[in-house]
């Protein structure tokens, strides 16, 4: 699934991507660090794995990012 870098906080390796819909989807440092990169600034175009939140509130959720990297062409 690809994304657009919306926020990063490099202390705590964290942030969030906008879908293309919209939609922000928060990360953490494990899927961050799950994908090698150093650095994310916002506006770049990155490719991301999800897995379904399970108890989560509404219809299916908020999906769970585990893996971003940057979008290669």
């Amino acid at each position: 699934m690809q994304a657009t870098a919306y926020t990063y906080d490099t202390g705590t390796r964290s942030g969030s991507v906008l879908l293309d819909d919209g939609t922000p989807v928060p990360f953490d440092a494990p899927a961050f660090d799950a994908g090698g990169l150093r650095l994310l600034r916002p506006g770049q175009r990155v490719r991301i794995e999800v897995e379904a939140a399970e108890g989560a509130e509404g219809a299916g959720g908020v999906p769970r990012i585990t893996l971003i990297t940057l979008q290669t062409f």
